[in-house]
């Protein structure tokens, strides 16, 4: 595999798994605990934050050399704002009860500082092709985290998934799941998964390494 090809891949993975804007840099946590209650508030925010995130790199690595340093984080937050209202305005045209649910969250998407960080720590240094497989990687790991944390809730606070039920007039719902609660519960037992993993994983590494220091 081509270099340049083998770089793009671990940068598009390094979003979807080792840095994982969620579970792992635990960021963007207003709105994965306010808009999850349901699968399909959880696409619409990811999806929306999906198309700012790499629309905002695209344009900031295209203009990184034209941007002045002194104003890179004021053009930075303009560049965002105005993507974020065009996702605003076109929810609010296509799906306007899902706008209605997401509410001030589209409009806050402006201060996430996940895209921020993404603009100031790697689009603005790094070429157009490889801030945008940066910015997809991280949206993707995004949308992800907010489609797990939104499925597990609906399905165990409402027994359904998408509005469709799935255990039948039997099932007694955890009306919590889907309270304010609910989200921290589920991203609490997410995010101690994800630290047993990462401890399992190092412990592996440190045996592996104490055996070829033997050998």
């Amino acid at each position: 595999m081509p270099k340049k090809r083998q770089d793009a891949a671990e940068e598009f993975l390094k979003g979807l798994w080792r840095d994982n804007p969620v579970f792992v840099q635990v960021l963007g946590m207003c709105p994965m605990l306010a808009v999850t209650n349901s699968a399909v508030n959880a696409l619409a925010m990811g999806g929306a934050t999906f198309f700012v995130l790499v629309a905002s790199s695209f344009l900031v690595s295209s203009l990184k050399r034209w941007i002045p340093k002194q104003v890179r984080i004021s053009t930075y937050i303009i560049i965002i704002a105005t993507f974020v209202t065009v996702t605003d305005f076109t929810l609010q045209a296509v799906v306007p009860v899902i706008h209605k649910e997401l509410g001030a969250f589209i409009p806050l998407i402006v201060a996430n500082c996940m895209i921020l960080g993404r603009q100031e720590a790697f689009a603005s240094k790094n070429t157009v092709s490889m801030a945008v497989v940066d910015a997809v990687g991280m949206a993707s790991g995004f949308l992800i985290a907010l489609f797990a944390l939104g499925s597990v809730r609906e399905i165990l606070g409402d027994g359904a998934l998408f509005g469709i039920s799935l255990f039948g007039p039997n099932f007694e719902p955890w009306v919590i799941m889907i309270l304010p609660p609910g989200g921290f519960l589920t991203l609490g037992l997410i995010l101690l998964f994800f630290n047993w993993l990462k401890e399992r994983k190092d412990r592996i590494v440190a045996r592996l390494d104490e055996m070829e220091a033997e050998v």
